[in-house]
């Protein structure tokens, strides 16, 4: 049977990340490894900072790509030393690629040039680990999913063709296994296009290739190594005395994703579900404790409320200036807006004459949204704000949250609670 690992930034964010990676490996001399690792630690930030001054034609880019490049040199002189001739003549080249390619015109989609672009980190961070592995005698294959998963060319947010990337995929695994391999390492986050173009899957998208890989394996588990001991009941950075969570059912975690648990990619779960694949979140800290496993049985689930603290976020909401009902046709109008411009809401709401919809600040240009609407709809909006989900929830958690908060809108079902509130 074949296991899946993922290992995020954090998880090899320096140089004795990178060796704690390969001590875990070593915890599993007899199994068949398949492994997904993420940009070196804010190496996605850092390449987002490279694309937007690509953009913007700032003509800072050489600067910015010498100061990445330096940061993976500190680790790639700590972990080789004087052996690392290989290694750089291979990172030579893929950041020759980047600053080729920041030294041309940028096209007119700059979600085609993010995928182009920050999809590099992963490149360099697998390169770096596979041949680190390498250097300790742990035979490895460095495998590219820019040539295995498949998707469309929705750039950042890349639909995946299940059938070519599962072809793909097994076919790549089943050579390389007969040929002695034991370990299988590539990247979280990218995949590509039929015409060879590459795409992101969304940000910590990292999750999702791991549960790629292991659908189209038939895996025996997914094992998800974070820096904390496992699924927490809320973000401890937002909220004092989390409890770890041992045990949920796929449709919780599913459930939990879907409202934006930090923890998890929201479409990480599905395809494992679908195969009854269980996945684990366990600690490169503590590779040795529990942790959490997300699996079938539901009877765990009600136990402990969660907690889902998304900051930063803005409330949006239009009104027809002829005094019209919203209708369908509007609701139309507004969905291809936020689906062509890329804008996921997180919450909405809508009365008889009122939309609303709340989103990450970040992701919408809030000026350009009002030019596009304000000849027919009157477009009002609140922020910054955060939206705050309960699952589970009861009287007191109620009351914990919302202390020194004005609510400003708020949805309640049996089992969930959310709400968009301002800090007074």
């Amino acid at each position: 049977m074949i296991k899946v690992f993922k290992f995020g930034g954090a998880s090899v964010k320096d140089a004795d990340a990178v060796r704690n990676v390969a001590s875990i490996i070593d915890l599993y001399p007899k199994d068949k490894l398949v492994i997904i690792i993420s940009a070196m630690g804010k190496t996605t930030n850092a390449l987002e900072v490279i694309l937007d001054s690509y953009w913007k034609q700032e003509g800072n880019c050489d600067e910015l790509i010498l100061e990445l490049r330096q940061f993976h040199n500190d680790i790639i002189d700590e972990l080789f030393g004087d052996q690392n001739e290989k290694i750089n003549q291979e990172l030579d080249l893929i950041f020759k690629k980047l600053s080729d390619k920041c030294s041309k015109k940028a096209s007119e989609n700059y979600h085609f040039e993010y995928d182009q672009i920050v999809s590099l980190g992963e490149v360099i961070s697998t390169t770096i680990v596979s041949s680190f592995l390498t250097s300790k005698k742990v035979r490895n294959e460095w495998m590219d999913a820019r040539e295995l998963v498949v998707t469309n060319d929705k750039w950042r947010e890349a639909k995946i063709d299940w059938d070519n990337s599962c072809s793909k995929i097994q076919k790549k695994a089943k050579d390389s296994f007969a040929d002695n391999q034991r370990i299988l390492i590539s990247q979280g986050f990218i995949g590509h296009t039929t015409k060879g173009f590459t795409t992101t899957l969304g940000r910590e998208g990292s999750d999702f290739s791991a549960s790629i890989f292991a659908y189209a394996l038939d895996a025996e588990d997914v094992t998800i190594w974070k820096d904390v001991p496992g699924m927490l009941n809320a973000d401890p950075k937002w909220f004092d005395n989390t409890v770890l969570i041992e045990k949920i059912s796929f449709r919780e975690a599913i459930e939990l994703a879907y409202f934006g648990a930090s923890v998890i990619h929201p479409r990480t779960i599905q395809p494992l579900k679908r195969k009854n694949i269980p996945l684990n979140i366990k600690s490169f800290l503590n590779p040795s404790s529990t942790g959490t496993v997300i699996q079938q049985s539901e009877e765990n689930d009600s136990n402990i409320p969660s907690f889902i603290f998304k900051m930063d976020q803005i409330l949006v909401s239009l009104s027809p200036k002829d005094f019209s009902f919203i209708i369908e046709e509007n609701l139309e109008e507004i969905f291809a807006y936020l689906n062509q411009e890329g804008i996921r809401m997180n919450i909405m709401q809508n009365s008889a004459v009122s939309f609303s919809f709340c989103t990450d600040l970040k992701r919408i240009d809030i000026q350009k949204f009002i030019s596009h609407f304000d000849q027919e709809y009157i477009v009002k909006y609140n922020e910054p704000l955060e939206l705050v989900t309960i699952r589970h929830y009861d009287t007191p958690t109620l009351e914990r949250v919302t202390v020194g908060k004005q609510i400003i809108l708020e949805q309640k079902s049996r089992q969930t609670a959310r709400m968009v509130m301002l800090n007074i």
